[in-house]
């Protein structure tokens, strides 16, 4: 019988496996618990959303809308949907859904997959996940200082360094149409120098031609009119209070006019933050002020601000900085050989999880110098190890695997009644989760 072709992964959607996960949830625990000390809660919403959403909350005239987005009609009911290209836009539909801001504004962060028809590449795929937070109803610019402090933090707590932030302003709807009609104007008179990308976006969106890439196109892009300086006095004012934050908590900056956004909604804040040490995937985190996007959705008008991070190139950052956090199996790993030694140690594995103590039970028959060997790879703190003697007499002994010295409890094996030997253990293990901190 002629075997059966394997079945693999669509291509850029990669799996995350068991070892590769403690770089994973250090990267996820940390940013967590970074978010929460700024006061931000967990929010989720669904990875299959209406196409209009997108249209209507990104842009048609984008790159993400036009070619990127996994687009289908549901056959059962005729409806246009879309895989979520990115999380803003479904957040703020669901503020607007569930009435999130009658009472007060919010801070919220969520984590999760998101899904973009392109070229895989290092860091960059067709799943990918973002971390990010969203600041709703909130007017700034003091908040968007805090997105900026608060991702700062997240690098030093990650180990990433060599990273520069860029900063500039959006402005304002009528600062904005001032500037697009010196753009439009600018040009037009240097069609001849356009790309066929640029010739499309001329009359579409022309802010996005100075996002180019091409290197014939720099010069011009970089001689271009530029949006700060159609600034008035209030746009000028908000993006020196970002600056008066940022200067105070000594972090460097580089205002950059060339640093926008294409959309109307956008406005005032724009940020990055960006590394030489990814090649061509330099932005590892982008955020920005949206105060139009509430209305646009159809609620009713509410300032905010949020950023978003590639979890794959922060992580892939993480590495290049030799970060290589270590998540032991479990804390004890219980060991057992000889016959009728398996029901008690499933006993007291069961009382060790009921001090909440992670505990493997060896899997199957093997000599007790493999199940030692086992216990040691698994990064256990402590093996408990019941043999026929235990067994008999409602005892364990006690293995410390890791060195914390001569003189340490169970550096040496001991033997204990089974329920004071799981008291003793979750109390050597408090005492070490203490000293830690």
């Amino acid at each position: 019988m002629a075997s059966k072709a394997k079945i693999r992964a669509v291509t850029g959607m990669n799996d995350m496996l068991p070892m590769d996960s403690a770089i994973w949830e250090f990267f996820e625990d940390t940013a967590r618990d970074i978010a929460t000390e700024y006061g931000y809660r967990p929010m989720r919403t669904p990875v299959l959303e209406s196409t209009d959403l997108f249209t209507h909350g990104i842009g048609e005239a984008t790159d993400v809308v036009e070619k990127e987005m996994y687009s289908f009609e549901d056959s059962l009911n005729g409806e246009r949907l879309s895989l979520r290209p990115e999380n803003t836009a479904g957040i703020v539909r669901a503020a607007i859904e569930h009435n999130m801001l009658y009472d007060a504004p919010r801070r919220v962060w969520y984590f999760g997959p998101m899904f973009r028809h392109e070229r895989p590449q290092r860091g960059r795929y067709r799943q990918f996940y973002q971390f990010g937070c969203e600041a709703l109803g909130f007017a700034g610019p003091d908040v968007d200082a805090e997105m900026i402090l608060m991702t700062s933090r997240l690098w030093k707590a990650l180990g990433i360094q060599e990273v520069k932030l860029e900063i500039n302003s959006l402005g304002e709807p009528a600062e904005r149409a001032a500037h697009r009609e010196a753009l439009l104007k600018y040009f037009e008179a240097h069609q001849d120098q356009l790309n066929e990308t640029a010739k499309h976006r001329l009359y579409l969106n022309p802010l996005r031609i100075l996002d180019t890439k091409d290197p014939d196109m720099q010069e011009l892009a970089n001689n271009a009119p530029r949006l700060i300086d159609y600034l008035g006095e209030k746009s000028r004012a908000f993006l020196a209070g970002i600056e008066h934050q940022l200067e105070r908590a000594g972090i460097e900056y580089t205002v950059n006019p060339r640093l926008v956004r294409g959309l109307d909604y956008y406005s005032h804040t724009v940020f990055e933050w960006t590394t030489d040490r990814l090649g061509s995937q330099a932005t590892i985190c982008g955020g920005g002020r949206y105060d139009g996007l509430m209305e646009i959705l159809g609620g009713k008008p509410a300032p905010c601000v949020g950023f978003a991070m590639g979890a794959e190139r922060v992580l892939e950052l993480m590495k290049e900085f030799g970060v290589k956090p270590e998540t032991p199996d479990c804390s004890v790993y219980v060991i057992h050989a000889g016959e009728g030694t398996l029901d008690p140690a499933v006993t007291v594995a069961e009382s060790l999880r009921d001090f909440d103590v992670s505990t493997i039970v060896h899997g199957g028959e093997a000599s007790m110098k493999s199940q030692m060997k086992k216990a040691d790879a698994s990064g256990a703190e402590f093996a408990v190890i019941i043999g026929d003697t235990e067994a008999a007499n409602g005892t364990v002994s006690v293995k410390r695997l890791r060195d914390r010295g001569e003189d340490a409890r169970f550096a040496h094996q001991e033997t204990l009644p089974a329920d004071d030997a799981c008291d003793t253990i979750f109390s050597e293990l408090l005492a070490l989760e203490t000293k830690d901190l």
